[in-house]
């Protein structure tokens, strides 16, 4: 049995909001705020977004689609090409790994994942900057960039939550 148009276009987009989120999201990171020093400190939005898809629809959000989503934040963000891909590929391929143990729990099991992970491409993306450089760089906007993301986290967690809940059914 075939699909009308209007389905087949309506389960598109629903399958595409993963990958558009996170876009949406990348390029809301790098919009210039005018808060003195907030720059250097600001939350990995797409960190979010990468790890909550993951673990729930891997499907929607392939591997290929992580490479452009980390594409794109170091060509928006300025950060040398490649830093943001590696650091996104490996969350992904970390969370994915663990989704077993991570889907369906409860919700201080998911924070308490994003939060090893998050510190990990933290940890990450400073060895990577460091290496890029030459130079150990200050760790310290790495340290406060995570804690903003890790309280950050839950407001997106909940908003991916019901998106997923209210749009994303199992087919």
């Amino acid at each position: 049995m075939t699909l009308p148009l209007w389905q087949k276009l309506d389960k598109m987009a629903r399958n595409i909001t993963p990958f558009s989120l996170t876009l949406a999201l990348v390029i809301f990171s790098v919009v210039p705020l005018r808060i003195p020093g907030y720059a250097p400190i600001a939350p990995v939005l797409a960190l979010m977004s990468i790890y909550h898809w993951a673990i729930y629809r891997p499907n929607l959000l392939p591997l290929f689609a992580v490479f452009l989503l980390g594409l794109m934040h170091d060509l928006l963000s300025g950060t040398p090409v490649g830093l943001y891909i590696l650091v996104f590929l490996t969350v992904y391929g970390l969370v994915v790994s663990q989704r077993q143990f991570l889907a369906g729990k409860s919700f201080m099991v998911y924070w308490f994942g994003f939060l090893l992970i998050s510190f990990g491409a933290a940890v990450e993306s400073w060895v990577l900057a460091s290496a890029w450089n030459l130079a150990l760089m200050d760790f310290q906007p790495v340290f406060f960039q995570f804690l903003l993301s890790l309280g950050i986290f839950p407001i997106i967690a909940w908003v991916f939550l019901r998106w997923q809940q209210s749009f994303l059914q199992q087919d």
